[in-house]
């Protein structure tokens, strides 16, 4: 029987065992898609506790508790911290086999070097020794970056941001390199409520008075540049499907006149609308050398009760089940037709389309851009467990090159959460330990395995596909 949560903690022989501790464990991390809030890295932000720092926007942990039978007050609501973590830690228990359980026990072990158990019972000694410890100088965000030994974060980012924070950061001298990415999400949602206002913004950052289809493209040009000038090299889109709407410049400009004047819009209308923005982002990076990522699937908002008095990001979020193939294909290959097709990677909520993505990306490789050029990216969201991280893998070594796979990231809004790249990581070693034990890679070949594939894909991968 093994012991849990120790130094081979998921290595399950000998050969994984070696592949991590010699090649994957000391690589630094490239986070190259976080929601971290680069204010909070500038001004080295210490937490006043561990309930603040572990429960504060973690819709991961207010889904378990609810599902726990944890009043709402205790998630989202006004309880103090302590009364928040108490009950978390009674949700804790209950949440093993549930990646959260595995989670939480490398996070205090990596973070606090904390080894035991979290339960009711230790859960105030817990607490109160990672609270003091978070008031140490060395235990704010910078700190705790540092202490992951993170190269590279890339944030999340408006277009209409002033990246005030990521500037103060650069000039610190942080070790760290934090980026800002692009994240034009609010300017493609035209079916939102807030859109008028999200073009008001942009409007005023890029001192162009937006009237027109010709004017946002004008606005989103200049944002773009300066996020280029301020160390940007990849864009996120969280879409709920591809667009590949058939559409003429002069329906896109009179769709947006009609939302700009508040004026209800078809379906037709916003998938055409949809379409050409996402096209033209799309020309924009790929002009300027950047990496568009696309996070496709998910249904969101599904609880009005809780979206109505929390906002977004109450982790009332589900996945989506819509037909993605045909709209997919039509975009890449639209973008590739005019040889305006960038390094992308796609990213896939729903798992039954594991090996649509990574079908998909064969289609539309060339060697122009290196090797990897169109990538099937990590498990997402709630895929990120055992049997996701292993599925994506084993599909993408089916059906593409797993060798060229750019790796982990966390998408997270925690500072703790840089764990889960070594728990990515003991995963992939484990994956393949167990092949080469199998005889189904040859053992003389363990150095290549080491060096040019999990070497690779937890880290030199990334640093050269994103030119870091």
């Amino acid at each position: 029987m093994k012991d849990f949560n120790n130094v081979d903690f998921l290595l399950q022989n000998d050969t994984a065992v070696r592949l991590y501790h010699d090649y994957a464990e000391n690589q630094p991390i490239i986070d190259f898609h976080c929601h971290l809030n680069p204010k909070e890295i500038a001004e080295d932000k210490h937490f006043e506790d561990l309930g603040s720092i572990w429960l504060d926007g973690d819709h991961y942990k207010w889904r378990a508790m609810r599902s726990n039978g944890v009043d709402e007050r205790f998630c989202t609501g006004n309880a103090t911290s302590w009364e928040k973590f108490q009950k978390w830690a009674e949700t804790v228990p209950y949440t093993m086999c549930n990646p959260l359980y595995h989670w939480t026990h490398l996070e205090l072990r990596t973070a606090f070097g904390i080894d035991e158990v979290l339960n009711p019972m230790s859960a105030k000694r817990i607490y109160d020794c990672c609270t003091d410890m978070l008031h140490r100088p060395d235990f704010g965000t910078k700190g705790l970056i540092s202490r992951y030994n993170v190269e590279v974060i890339c944030t999340t980012d408006d277009p209409a941001d002033s990246l005030e924070w990521h500037k103060d950061i650069s000039k610190s001298g942080f070790v760290t390199r934090v980026l800002p990415a692009w994240r034009p999400d609010k300017y493609v949602d035209i079916e939102k409520k807030t859109f008028n206002s999200s073009i008001s913004r942009l409007s005023g950052a890029s001192n162009v008075q937006i009237k027109d289809y010709e004017s946002l493209l004008a606005a989103l040009k200049s944002r773009h540049k300066f996020f280029a000038d301020n160390g940007c090299k990849l864009s996120d889109h969280g879409i709920s499907t591809f667009y590949d709407e058939k559409y003429t410049c002069a329906e896109v400009d009179y769709i947006l006149k009609k939302a700009l004047r508040n004026e209800a819009l078809s379906d037709i209308e916003i998938s055409k609308y949809k379409s050409a923005l996402l096209y033209d982002l799309a020309v924009m990076d790929a002009e300027s050398g950047w990496v568009q990522q696309f996070h496709y699937g998910p249904m969101r908002d599904n609880n009005s009760r809780l979206f109505d008095s929390f906002g977004p990001d109450a982790g009332c979020d589900s996945i989506s089940d819509g037909a993605v193939a045909h709209s997919m294909a039509g975009f890449l290959d639209s973008l590739d037709r005019k040889d305006k097709l960038t390094k992308t990677i796609i990213y896939n909520l729903n798992p039954v389309d594991n090996a649509l993505v990574a079908s998909m990306i064969g289609n539309f490789q060339d060697s122009k851009s290196g090797p990897g050029k169109i990538q099937f990216g990590a498990a997402w969201w709630f895929s990120d467990n055992i049997e996701g991280m292993l599925n994506q893998l084993e599909v993408l070594s089916s059906m593409g090159l797993l060798s060229r796979f750019v790796g982990m990231l966390t998408d997270s809004r925690s500072f703790l959460s840089f764990a889960r790249h070594q728990y990515f990581r003991r995963l992939l070693c484990n994956m393949l330990g167990d092949q080469v034990e199998k005889g189904l890679l040859p053992a003389s070949e363990l150095d290549f395995i080491g060096e040019h594939i999990v070497k690779a894909i937890c880290y030199t991968n990334a640093k050269s596909y994103f030119d870091f």
